[in-house]
């Protein structure tokens, strides 16, 4: 099996090999991809510009990421965000991974056992290689200086142009509270802040979150209009997609913790086969790769594809008229075989907590000190520095 992506995932020994064989593999799965989010053409013709500028300088990039800690990361957080952070940090750009604890509160009444979550949360992030030396791990809740910059920014957006969000329109449709919560709507400037308290320049998203990204860009071009007469104080950050922007769940919607049709990063291999064997196909048994017509079946080639370093079409090839039991085990044999190493590192990583909490410490002072660097800033070019 080729295995330049897992190369490029585990290790930094030939970054630029390994950010070409990526950049690639992104831009022809983007290619195939359904592109029906806002932005996502631009952005995944920009993506191929960017790949060239991080080749050729990476250290020039500041990259901001991070996830709500409300349950297990999963394939599709991986494919989507998690293997661009380690690719990115071994070929030297800086990295800022927020824990946003905070914004658990927007889609559920009440954040159940969230010092858990976060520690699984590092644990995930330890396994797949994201390296606490080289990439500042924090939480959103140790930093206050984030929420002082969210008031501010909050004043740059209309109401109109949150409630015109489409992926916030998607969440209250999931969400879990009894009623939509002014948190929810404001989501989006949440994480403009989170984005800009470090000034980053790069944001790895999926799809689905380039809306929230355009208002971050939004609000960074006004406060840089309204109040930075000297000179731009925020960079308008830039999404880097993946090679997945969008990998379906076991029911054939968007993969999601909320949902339960997701295949954790953490869970062992009978349990994946068990809910790969499950997942949705179609009724058709020549199996292809068409997105557009066969969702499902499309999805499931992906993601093997993917974890294989090959395309979606090869897979589809090799399987065809053996139907839709063939591309289970197909998909079961390459997600297994690409997450062993990594489950194996997380078993041994969750015998000793203590180097989780040490790792959130050290992050959140880093993060603290460039947090509130940022807000003196802000206040001196809004003339509230007194």
């Amino acid at each position: 099996m080729n295995t330049t992506l897992r190369t490029a995932a585990t290790t930094s020994d030939s970054p630029d090999a390994a950010s070409a064989a990526y950049a690639s593999a992104a831009y022809a799965s983007a290619a195939d991809a359904s592109a029906d989010a806002p932005g996502t053409t631009a952005a995944q013709a920009r993506g191929a510009e960017l790949e060239e500028l991080i080749r050729r300088n990476p250290r020039r990039f500041r990259v901001l990421t991070g996830d709500r800690p409300t349950g297990r990361l999963h394939l599709g957080h991986y494919f989507g965000t998690l293997h661009n952070r380690v690719r990115l940090q071994g070929l030297g750009a800086e990295m800022f991974v927020i824990i946003a604890d905070y914004q658990v509160l927007t889609d559920r009444d009440v954040a159940d056992d969230l010092t858990g979550h976060v520690e699984e949360l590092v644990l995930d992030y330890l396994a797949i290689g994201v390296d606490p030396s080289r990439s500042t791990i924090f939480t959103h809740s140790a930093v206050p200086a984030l929420n002082q910059l969210l008031l501010p920014f909050l004043s740059l957006v209309s109401v109109g142009e949150l409630h015109r969000n489409p992926t916030v329109k998607e969440e209250i449709a999931h969400s879990r509270q009894s009623s939509v919560s002014g948190l929810m709507f404001t989501y989006p400037v949440h994480q403009a802040a989170d984005i800009l308290f470090c000034k980053a320049d790069l944001v790895p998203v999926g799809r689905d979150q380039l809306p929230h990204l355009e208002i971050t860009r939004t609000i960074a071009r006004r406060f840089n209009d309204r109040y930075s007469g000297d000179g731009p104080l925020f960079p308008e950050p830039e999404a880097l997609l993946s090679p997945a922007p969008l990998l379906l769940g076991t029911d054939g919607t968007k993969m999601s913790k909320s949902r339960g049709n997701a295949i954790a990063l953490a869970a062992d291999a009978d349990e994946t086969a068990r809910l790969i064997k499950g997942a949705k196909t179609d009724s058709r048994r020549h199996i292809t790769y068409d997105p557009a017509g066969r969702p499902e079946v499309s999805s499931l080639l992906l993601l093997a594809a993917l974890c294989q370093d090959r395309t979606p079409q090869q897979v589809a090839d090799d399987i065809g008229p053996a139907g839709a039991a063939a591309l289970k085990r197909t998909v079961t044999e390459a997600v297994n075989e690409y997450l062993a190493p990594i489950r194996s590192r997380r078993v041994q990583l969750a015998q000793d907590r203590s180097h989780l909490r040490r790792t959130l410490r050290e992050g959140n002072e880093r993060a603290r000190a460039v947090a509130d660097a940022t807000l003196t800033e802000v206040r001196a070019a809004m003339n509230s520095h007194y």
